[in-house]
């Protein structure tokens, strides 16, 4: 079986440097705030490019507290209406519902699947904030939003759980440092995955910092002191601890991860599977290889047989689910036709050239 996404593979690399570290927490007995998440936010931030880094309790939290921080700074306010993609997962739309203010769902580029500049600009008169969301670790069209949001003085928010490390090609930066702010998911299937849940929030602006550091803890910084209404979502301290460690490799990884899509691109030759967009350049890093197929259940029966997991990201489109009924009435054909063809093939950085090779034998043979 050629699995999916082989997790025990690639924690089991850093197996002595987590239990070493492990050792070290249970020492120091500081499980909540402690040195490891300042020095985690202070090394992310680092590679990010940004000043700052605020962990948090998961990825859905990360989005939703800059959503609520900016309200607290009155950058927004109740009500106001948020543009996010209709192609995403769940947890984009979330936030926004979470923070008190309306969606605006917008349809995806057809070739790569995220957020796209709308021909007919009068949508952007009615939003105060756009959140791209670089959907399956490919960024969104940086530049042309960048300048959307400043000429419509925009917030520009990234919802960047799945492109960890991914490269703009126009100025060299990593995602969460091409907006106002950016949140991560540290989801252990994460490009960078904790040991369990967690997220981080970066920002170049210190006002901004100050609301999060506040709403994340109970809106106290001082221990039974609390200035506004705040929350408990809290990175854990062995999980930044876990995270400090897989940093060190995530480039590496990243790199394996577009070799190995490269390959895919390059030997799969069959007209009944459309392979994604992707220029070559380091703006993607693959957190999941999504292909499009006409007969779905036909092609995932097809590789369970030839012993071949597959995921599907994702099945219903967040419009279509029971939890948000009051959007069914969105026309989205587009959205709705991704949603319908598309499946992720297993991509890695621990897979072997060898199950590369049996998944594109089987691929072409379909």
């Amino acid at each position: 079986m050629i699995k999916f996404l082989d997790i025990h593979k690639i924690n089991n690399r850093f197996k002595a440097e987590f239990q070493a570290s492990f050792s070290k927490s249970l020492e120091q007995a500081h499980f909540v705030l402690g040195t490891n998440v300042s020095n985690f936010e202070n090394e992310f931030a680092a590679y990010c490019g940004t000043t700052y880094c605020v962990g948090t309790g998961n990825g859905l939290d990360a989005l939703t507290l800059i959503l609520k921080g900016y309200i607290e700074i009155g950058k927004l306010k109740k009500g106001d209406k948020v543009m996010v993609p209709a192609n995403t997962f769940i947890a984009t739309i979330l936030s926004v519902l979470h923070a008190e203010l309306v969606p605006v769902l917008v349809e995806p580029d057809a070739e790569t699947y995220t957020i796209l500049v709308a021909k007919d600009q009068s949508v952007y008169k009615e939003v105060k904030a756009i959140v791209m969301v670089h959907l399956y670790g490919q960024l969104a069209d940086v530049e042309k939003l960048q300048a959307i949001a400043k000429t419509y003085n925009l917030l520009l928010i990234e919802d960047a759980a799945q492109a960890h490390g991914a490269i703009a090609t126009s100025n060299g930066r990593k995602a969460g440092n091409l907006s106002d702010a950016a949140a991560f998911s540290f989801y252990p299937s994460k490009n960078l995955g904790a040991l369990g849940d967690g997220g981080a929030i970066t920002t170049s602006d210190a006002e901004l910092v100050k609301a999060l550091r506040l709403l994340r803890n109970y809106g106290s910084l001082v221990k039974y002191t609390h200035q506004i209404i705040g929350c408990n979502s809290r990175l854990d301290d062995m999980q930044a601890a876990f995270l400090r460690i897989k940093l060190k490799a995530l480039d590496a990884d990243n790199t394996r991860r577009r070799a190995l899509a490269k390959t895919y691109l390059k030997q799969i030759k069959n007209p009944k599977i459309k392979l994604p967009f992707y220029d070559g350049s380091e703006n993607h890093v693959f957190y999941a290889f999504v292909v499009e197929v006409e007969d779905r259940a036909d092609f995932s029966n097809y590789l369970s047989t030839h012993h071949i997991e597959w995921l599907i990201h994702y099945p219903i489109p967040p419009h279509k689910q029971e939890a948000l009924a009051t959007f069914s009435d969105y026309i989205l054909p587009l959205t709705e036709k991704i949603h319908k063809r598309v499946i992720s093939l297993p991509i890695s950085p621990v897979m072997s050239d060898k199950e590369i090779k049996k998944v594109i034998d089987v691929l072409n043979t379909y």
